[in-house]
């Protein structure tokens, strides 16, 4: 977008105010490899004031929506505001510090990462931590090369099944592929949980894991999470927790306490950084003792007042450069010690009040109860895409769509424990309005947002991400 068009819109009107600015003409050569229509014959630059230039960038930003604009209330995606305290630490100058310095310079880095993987175990309730993976499909596969190098180890080689369920996320069926796995998809019961019968005829000694989220992607909680551990556990197969929904548990529960063998951590989306736009993110993984030795290295140990780095005995590698996404792990670090176990548990507590309040106050219906952290509410007869685009002309963001497909037309929200009941108020208002408008209205929106609806299909089949890819299709 040229000088000014952002405001001024008009491509008249914008010329004219364009020549009455100083100009600076820039040459472009005949030699440039972009395609005839990307290019032209000189660039006009405008001879902008400071004052002109930083409104016409905050005009700009002001388009976007942000964390700081309203609640993300994306299902399963624990998009909530984040502390800006934890930007402060992370842009301390102390933490600026080079991951190639030997272990005895940097004693005050690897003391906070022995610290973090502590407080990470003890949420977990698992006995060692790795934190390496860059981000939560990094720590689902992360977790799974474990697992198979314990099986492999323990004469498991030949297993060769891991167990999804269907409302799972797609980076856990992608994760087990990846490494290796063939996947078999776990149908959900009446209820929304897993199915005992059909985990029941699912295992066999085939069975490498099964991967599950708790409380689920539907927010309701697996009430017969132990029964399954022991299902699992019979055959020889290893229990992977999912955090995406670990929001849910802070402080009241632990996967390691209800059978988890292994499990991977949203720090960017459960501790501080914010999630989403690519990153950056951090996914560490955490593991019950006998798969301890199987963790990427280098790993942080403590002896005789000291930190270093070592690698397990019989690690899989790495999995990522140095020590992990320092900064991402900083925030995580200063965000749970500024809570402490009881701010935590808080967080937890109101993450599931505000879903619960939410849904009591949204014209749309539940069909799995109770849930936890997040729902999934059915946008009945209209498309939920269509609510969707027209809750942004009500001037918020909308939930997750089309997701969880055992819900029709499903709008899976998640408000986080961050937002005030005015906030919740006002994201209720504009469900109730959305779904209240016509068709015609529906299909015709977004209309008040500076973006209009584009073909998401065929942006997200056909991406076209940089002029090259334009001159290829010539």
């Amino acid at each position: 977008m040229n000088y000014d068009q952002a405001r001024y819109g008009d491509d008249d009107r914008y010329e004219s105010l364009l020549a009455e600015k100083d100009t600076t003409a820039v040459e472009v050569g005949d030699d440039s490899p972009l395609p005839a229509e990307l290019t032209r014959d000189s660039l006009e630059l405008p001879g902008l004031s400071e004052p002109e230039l930083a409104r016409h960038y905050t005009r700009l930003s002001q388009m976007n929506w942000s964390v700081e604009s309203g609640p993300y209330p994306l299902g399963s995606c624990t998009m909530k505001y984040n502390p800006s305290f934890t930007e402060d630490v992370a842009a301390n100058p102390h933490a600026a510090v080079h991951p190639d310095r030997s272990d005895e310079s940097v004693q005050g880095t690897l003391e906070l990462l022995y610290g973090l993987q502590d407080y990470l175990a003890r949420i977990g309730g698992m006995d060692a931590v790795t934190l390496q993976p860059p981000a939560g499909a990094a720590g689902e596969f992360t977790g799974i090369l474990v697992a198979k190098a314990y099986h492999e180890a323990n004469g498991g080689g030949d297993r060769s099944e891991v167990i999804v369920p269907a409302s799972a996320h797609g980076t856990n069926f992608a994760s087990a592929a990846m490494a290796g796995y063939d996947v078999v998809e776990l149908p959900s019961g009446e209820d929304g949980r897993v199915d005992l019968d059909a985990l029941e005829a699912a295992v066999s000694e085939e069975t490498a894991a099964l991967m599950l989220t708790n409380p689920n992607t539907v927010g309701v909680f697996e009430r017969d999470i132990e029964a399954i551990a022991d299902i699992v556990h019979d055959v020889g197969g290893l229990l992977y927790y999912d955090g995406a929904n670990l929001n849910a548990l802070l402080g009241r529960a632990r996967p390691g306490d209800m059978g988890f063998d292994v499990m991977h951590y949203n720090v960017h989306k459960t501790f501080a950084t914010p999630h989403g736009g690519g990153g950056p993110g951090a996914g560490p993984v955490g593991v019950t003792e006998e798969l301890a030795e199987f963790l990427p290295n280098p790993h942080v140990r403590e002896r005789s007042g000291r930190y270093e780095l070592y690698e397990p005995e019989r690690s899989i590698g790495k999995v990522h450069g140095y020590q992990g996404n320092w900064l991402v792990l900083v925030k995580a670090y200063a965000y749970i010690a500024r809570l402490g176990d009881a701010g935590l548990e808080d967080a937890s507590a109101k993450a599931v009040l505000n879903a619960n309040y939410l849904a009591s106050r949204i014209d749309l219906d539940v069909p799995y109860e109770p849930f936890h952290h997040e729902f999934a509410a059915t946008a009945g007869d209209r498309d939920a895409a269509d609510v969707a685009k027209r809750m942004l002309d009500y001037g918020v963001h909308p939930p997750t769509t089309k997701w969880p497909e055992l819900v029709p037309e499903a709008m899976l929200t998640e408000p986080t424990e961050v937002e005030s009941r005015e906030s919740l108020d006002d994201l209720a208002a504009a469900f109730n309005a959305a779904v209240s408008d016509s068709e015609e209205e529906l299909e015709a929106s977004p209309s008040k947002t500076t973006a209009r609806r584009i073909d998401q299909a065929d942006a997200a089949r056909n991406p076209r991400l940089s002029w090259q890819a334009i001159d290829d299709e010539e």
